[in-house]
């Protein structure tokens, strides 16, 4: 099967995009999958992720640290396959910058995987509670996508 490429958007690059570049790399096994993640935002470019999306990660076995954070350029309507917002603004952003023949590769990520209209809140101003409630929406919708690519190959 081919390389599929992902790449998951949120707004900064600094909490739920990388968590879910994470988290689908871990749950995707022998899956021929690209992950990557970016910002429809440039403020944080280079910064590694939030330190509170490293340490959730890590407390469920997953090394994000080495992410680097960037923004969302316009070759990547081109570069991936299927291109995840993280909530519904996310999603009008990448929809405004991509040119019409991208339109097909653009989800919002939980309505994708899960089937259901739902945001991945911003845990940026929360506690760590937050940033756990984020990983375990990520983890549940990473989980149903790589099922479903595990199924197309």
């Amino acid at each position: 099967m081919k390389t599929v490429r992902i790449l998951f958007v949120c707004l900064g690059n600094i909490c739920r995009s990388p968590l879910a570049e994470g988290i689908l790399r871990h749950v995707a096994g022998d899956i021929p999958v690209d992950v990557d993640s970016a910002g429809t935002g440039g403020w944080h470019i280079g910064n590694p992720p939030d330190r509170r999306s490293i340490a959730v990660a890590l407390k469920h076995g997953i090394d994000i640290a080495s992410e680097r954070c960037r923004k969302v350029h316009p070759g990547d309507f081109d570069a991936f396959d299927l291109i995840f917002a993280m909530d519904r603004s996310n999603l009008a952003d990448l929809r405004a910058m991509a040119p019409l023949s991208a339109g097909h590769k653009l989800h919002l990520f939980l309505a994708y995987t899960k089937g259901t209209a739902t945001d991945v809140p911003d845990p940026y101003y929360e506690g760590p509670e937050g940033f756990e409630t984020v990983y375990s929406m990520l983890f549940e919708g990473c989980s149903s996508l790589a099922g479903t690519l595990r199924e197309r190959s």
